[in-house]
């Protein structure tokens, strides 16, 4: 069940229906914030970006960004030129209903790719949209992005500093084609800290590295993929140090909520039935660590053997094995399941039992641990199972 959400001042949403599909809910979301609001943004690596993307890469670049509008229903992806000009309309669109330039509005939408944007029917929506602005509508704003998801994706933290109360809120939708790369989703973090524009690109770069870079559902990048965050500075002094007590706790609680939001994503995975975390710990760096923890979380076979509840740990070593670790050195790996050892030395644990590895593959959520001894570097990440209700799903994804 989402959170609900506390109100952040400078920033006020509304979420309205476009009608972009054929469905009876809200597509169509408008995020106004404050003049003078810090507003940082990473952006999919996927090299076939989406036009909306293109866009908000070049409209953020010139900085002072006002609004953000975010359709769903379609991707406005692999569309050309027109994608391009029908991206650059619902920003005009934006402006002239809110009285700032199309340069301050960034577009993002999440959908079917290679379709054409209905334009008309999101012109249409926008003034509406304008008018219903307000600061407490974050959860329906979580509601009208998304997409195959089952439920609505909130999080939220508060901290004091120096006396003050900061709030951090946040949405996001995804639950399917998410693999890093910034990890496939839309996501949406406000704060109402001061926070100089600098720092924040530094800091939205770090928290995505902790959170949505760490999950996977099903090992695709998306066209669409995007995580905003947004500064409003309508409360406090600025925190511009770094080095201070006061930035560290901000940006803790900051990370907090990507973690959340990157979470519910994996819990959410389209036909998912396990949550699952892949630890690698004394590895030879963090590049290697990652590197193997999604070896193993995105592999189909180990994927579907999570499915099915079998502790079939010949394909965790077949994915350990398919991560290219250089003079990798098998007869030192150990592997857990929570703390049920079951491979000591690179073979079978003596205290192993089928029983044992059984009552933890049975669970909902649990861990995966691989000791690979050749280092000190500690990484993990997050990762779903494959079931048939996933293959049902994006069979029937544009019907």
């Amino acid at each position: 069940m989402a959170q609900s959400l506390p109100q952040i001042p400078g920033v006020r949403l509304s979420a309205v229906p476009a009608k972009i599909k054929n469905w009876q809910r809200d597509d169509l979301l408008l995020i106004e914030v404050a003049e003078g609001a810090s507003v940082s943004a990473t952006f999919t690596q996927n090299a076939f970006c989406a036009a909306p993307v293109l866009v908000a890469r070049k409209h953020i670049a010139g900085g002072n960004i006002r609004a953000l509008l975010i359709n769903a229903g379609n991707a406005n992806a692999a569309t050309g030129e027109r994608g391009l000009t029908d991206a650059n309309r619902c920003c005009e669109g934006v402006a002239e209903a809110l009285g700032i330039q199309p340069s301050q509005v960034l577009p993002f939408s999440t959908g079917v790719i290679g379709e054409h944007l209905p334009v008309q029917k999101i012109l249409d929506a926008i003034p509406t949209a304008a008018a219903q602005l307000q600061f407490d509508a974050w959860q329906t704003a979580a509601q009208a992005i998304m997409t195959t998801d089952t439920r609505p994706k909130t999080a939220s933290r508060t901290v004091e500093i120096a006396g003050e109360t900061l709030t951090v809120a946040g949405i996001a939708k995804g639950a399917g084609m998410i693999q890093p790369n910034m990890a496939t989703m839309l996501a949406y973090v406000a704060t109402d800290a001061a926070i100089p524009q600098p720092m924040l690109d530094t800091l939205v770069k770090e928290a995505v590295a902790a959170s949505f870079n760490r999950i996977s559902v099903d090992g695709d990048t998306s066209t669409n993929d995007a995580c905003v965050l947004i500064a409003s500075g309508a409360t406090g002094e600025v925190i511009g140090d770094a080095n201070s007590e006061a930035y560290a706790k901000l940006k803790a609680a900051i990370v907090e909520v990507h973690i959340e939001l990157a979470q519910a994503i994996v819990k959410d995975g389209e036909g998912a039935t396990k949550f699952v975390t892949v630890q690698v710990n004394n590895a030879g760096n963090s590049a290697e660590a990652l590197r193997t923890a999604f070896e193993i979380g995105e592999s189909p076979l180990v994927k579907t053997a999570l499915y099915a509840s079998d502790p079939n740990w010949g394909r965790l070593v077949m994915a350990i094995g398919n991560a290219g670790l250089e003079n990798l050195d098998t007869g030192k790996i150990s592997i857990y399941l929570d703390d049920v050892q079951i491979v000591d030395a690179g073979g079978r644990a003596d205290t192993y039992t089928e029983e044992a590895g059984q009552a933890v593959f049975d669970k909902s959520e649990f861990t995966i641990t691989v000791d690979l001894q050749r280092g000190d570097a500690c990484e993990h990440i997050w990762t779903c199972d494959f079931s048939h209700e996933y293959v049902t799903i994006n069979a029937e994804y544009r019907t």
